[in-house]
């Protein structure tokens, strides 16, 4: 943006790489990733005070454009309240309406300017429910090719032979992904190396993740999960756009995720998709095999 207008001055909610980028942070990621309907329960008043806290600075006409990226609980509703004071409004990673809350794709049309899509099999949805929308690809596709000798340099840095097997492990990034992932994934790992050794488990340690954490449980730890991935024999990984990640890796792996028990109660009711895997929602098939909660 700044390319284009310069002297643009961005705020809003983020992590690190976006105040590095010189935007003011209202909140940062570690603040709001909250996932489940149990789980944010116990945050109402946070975002309900964080909502007001931009209400109150789009009235006050310090906004231009209203950029929201995913995050549909919070910025749908402020996606609605921009365009009551006539701020344009972009909508980037869409809501996932084709696996639930379905109504959200009329809330997208009425409520956004222009909705950007990652993933090919929405553009349709939403352009149906009357949203202007196009399919802009993903993220992942759109990164240089992994350096050349980066699988070495990691095997390198890990302490690993060339000829030793790898198995990349990625728990996830939020706090409750790895308080319900991290010791089982750990232990499905073990497991894995008592029945199909040798080889060496890796967990990757997503941005913002605590190191030291993940180096107690005794296994091999990187912060370079794109060439772990290239370089692993095989992968655990937990639901979300690491599935993705490992499948343009070309890497084996088979899916996990664990939630609340109210939370998964509600999701068997509610989410109306046959998988949760990102690969296999783009393949349209269960090419990897996921397994969910117990």
């Amino acid at each position: 943006m700044r390319s284009h207008w310069p002297g643009t001055r961005v705020w809003g909610l983020g992590g690190p790489d976006l105040e590095k980028a010189g935007a003011q942070l209202i909140a940062g990621l570690d603040q709001l990733a909250v996932m489940g309907f149990a789980e944010v329960l116990g945050r109402l008043r946070f975002f309900r005070d964080l909502e007001q806290q931009l209400r109150k600075r789009m009235a006050q006409g310090e906004a231009d454009l209203v950029l929201a990226v995913d995050y549909p609980g919070l910025n749908l509703r402020l996606a609605r309240y921009a365009r009551s004071l006539g701020i344009p409004v972009v909508y980037y990673i869409a809501p996932q309406v084709w696996a639930w809350k379905a109504h959200r794709a009329s809330q997208l049309a009425r409520d956004a300017d222009e909705v950007a899509v990652i993933l090919p099999f929405e553009e349709e949805v939403l352009r149906r429910a009357g949203a202007s929308v196009r399919f802009v690809g993903h993220p992942l596709m759109d990164r240089a090719p992994l350096a050349k000798g980066a699988g070495a340099r990691l095997r390198e840095e890990l302490g690993v032979a060339a000829d030793e097997r790898l198995l990349a492990v990625l728990p996830g990034s939020r706090r409750q992904e790895l308080e319900r992932h991290l010791q089982v994934f750990v232990e499905a790992a073990h497991e894995v190396a008592r029945r199909h050794g040798p080889l060496r488990p890796v967990l990757a340690a997503a941005p913002g993740v605590d190191v030291r954490r993940l180096a107690a449980t005794g296994l091999l730890v990187t912060d370079d999960a794109r060439a772990l991935l290239h370089e692993a024999r095989a992968a655990l990984v937990k639901s979300g756009t690491s599935t993705l990640e490992a499948a343009v890796a070309g890497v084996p792996f088979v899916c996990a995720y664990r939630t609340s028990a109210l939370t998964y109660a509600l999701a068997r009711r509610l989410v109306r998709v046959p998988h949760i895997a990102l690969a296999n929602l783009v393949a349209g098939e269960g090419v990897v095999p996921e397994l969910l909660q117990h």
